[in-house]
């Protein structure tokens, strides 16, 4: 079951985020949707792990996934987009900025 970013508390937000790589995921995002590939010649991370910290970060409801042909195209969940402003996210608790 994925949760939204709504239904995900602080605390639970803040520790997936604390992970580095998935903290990285998250930035590569801010400015739109990639595919895997695309994130794994930016990020440099075995595509095991990638896949399975996208994973974390979509049951979280802080990435969403679309199947386009045999690529996936990852992007940060609407409510994310959509209280952030640049390179900075309003989780709702608090607010990250990237800059």
């Amino acid at each position: 079951m994925s949760l939204t970013v709504e239904d995900t508390n602080c605390a639970d937000v803040l520790r997936i985020l604390a992970q580095s790589t998935r903290l990285a995921v998250v930035r590569c995002l801010l400015d739109g949707a990639k595919h895997v590939g695309e994130m794994n010649r930016t990020l440099q991370v075995e595509s095991s792990l990638l896949s399975h910290h996208l994973r974390t970060l979509r049951e979280a409801g802080l990435v969403e996934a679309r199947r386009d042909g045999k690529q996936v195209h990852y992007q940060l969940s609407p409510a994310l987009r959509s209280r952030g402003d640049g390179m900075a996210l309003d989780l709702g608790c608090c607010r990250l900025n990237f800059e």
